[in-house]
């Protein structure tokens, strides 16, 4: 089962996958200091690579996948 949830950009890990407003998701590649921020590199599910830098603070939309607890 697939769950969104919220990160702060300092709790993103290489391997997450970020999903858009739009439901488009993006893994993410790379994750660098960069200043005060994080720069966050990430692959479109085309396979073109982007990048963004946010405050260690901002808040990502993170898709997480949880196996369905045992009854």
């Amino acid at each position: 089962m697939e769950v969104t949830e919220l990160r702060q950009t300092r709790e993103l890990h290489v391997g997450d996958t970020l999903v858009s407003s739009a439901d488009r998701a993006y893994e993410v590649t790379k994750i660098t200091r960069v200043g005060r921020g994080i720069r966050v590199q990430y692959v479109t599910p085309d396979g073109r690579p982007g990048r963004f830098t946010a405050a260690p603070d901002a808040i990502s939309r993170v898709r997480v996948d949880h196996a369905p607890l045992a009854a």
